[in-house]
């Protein structure tokens, strides 16, 4: 989905005073101390800006001494984005006028997640924070797109790179839920892989499909599949995997240096191969398989288990867009249901 925005389930105080904690900072070095002038001239700027907590933190934390000027960038269906351009250099801004920041909170804790493995590129956030009119925003470092997508082949290598680097010893989840498209995605910590994407994937948009449509058909036939889905694994190797979670074109670019860049994550810890389930939008190609197996060899029965992970994004597009995805996700179950005698 286009950009990740719904209310999170409220994360643990440990969990909300660490995100605070890196949220707080730009990391860039503070080469001296400031005049007694400019400091009198900050405390002018903070008593000026007080209502505009993005001016704010780019006039203080940020480093900034001037804003030269904003323009609107596109923030995708939910959101909207700005380009701020400083002194200091530019940041990118996304608001949302509905939600809190809890929303934001969960896709900074992915990117820096992602970031912290030093594999893919990806921005790093800076900020997260209510807005006094109501609503959120998110500050984070500004990447300049390059012209195309990038080499194929590079961005596989380097995305199996990160699923390789980041495992979780808390199981399959994530330190809060988030949202896939505006959709709540339940990060759950959970021992056993099946159950966590029986229960919190697969199982949550069947139950949503049946309330916000009333289609029993698609979630009884959705539940007996989800009994019988463990033969599908049997002889791969199941480990906890930091995962972007939301893998497709509109979240893939490059920089302009030609290396690729993902965002717009909905993160949690699952088995590497979930990370293709938006792969019927993402225009994945032999070069990009080739070299991400290089990395993480690829596990029996894998092409098994392509269409179960296909499932999950095609019920969330029939949650959030209607009846146009529904054929595509009841045959995905009927096909299984077959195939195992289900």
């Amino acid at each position: 989905m286009a950009a990740n925005v719904a209310l999170l389930s409220a994360s643990s105080p440990s969990t909300s005073a660490a995100a605070s904690s890196f949220l707080s900072r730009r990391p860039l070095p503070r080469c001296c101390a400031a005049s007694p002038r400019r400091a009198s001239s900050r405390l002018s700027i903070m008593a000026a800006l007080g209502d505009d907590p993005i001016r704010e933190w780019i006039l203080t934390e940020g480093k900034a001494t001037q804003i030269k000027g904003t323009r609107s960038i596109g923030g995708g269906c939910i959101n909207s984005a700005q380009r701020y351009d400083t002194d200091a250099g530019p940041f990118f801004v996304k608001t949302n006028s509905r939600i809190g920041p809890e929303m934001f909170e969960g896709e900074a804790l992915g990117l820096k997640a992602m970031y912290d493995t030093k594999s893919i590129r990806v921005p790093l956030p800076y900020k997260v924070g209510p807005l006094p009119t109501g609503g959120s925003f998110i500050i984070m470092e500004f990447i300049e797109f390059g012209r195309s997508r990038g080499d194929q082949s590079v961005l596989g290598r380097k995305l199996a790179e990160m699923h390789k680097a980041a495992k979780s010893d808390n199981g399959y989840g994530f330190h809060v839920d988030n949202t896939i498209g505006s959709t709540p995605q339940i990060n759950t910590w959970t021992a056993d892989w099946i159950e966590f994407y029986s229960k919190h994937r697969l199982g949550y948009q069947l139950e949503l499909a049946s309330r916000r449509y009333g289609d029993s058909a698609i979630y009884e036939k959705g539940q007996r599949l989800i009994k019988n889905i463990r033969p599908l694994f049997d002889g791969a190797v199941l480990e906890p995997c930091l995962l972007h979670g939301d893998l497709w074109s509109g979240n893939i670019s490059s920089d302009t240096k030609g290396d690729p860049v993902i965002l717009d994550p909905a993160c949690y810890y699952g088995h590497n191969e979930a990370e293709f389930g938006m792969s019927w939008c993402a225009g994945f190609g032999g070069d990009f398989y080739n070299a991400y197996f290089q990395v993480m060899p690829k596990q029996p029965g894998f092409e098994k288990r392509r269409d179960l992970y296909l499932l999950y994004h095609y019920l969330n597009h029939y949650n959030l867009f209607g009846s146009g995805y529904r054929s595509s996700a009841m045959s995905i179950i009927e096909d299984y249901l077959y195939l195992l005698a289900a």
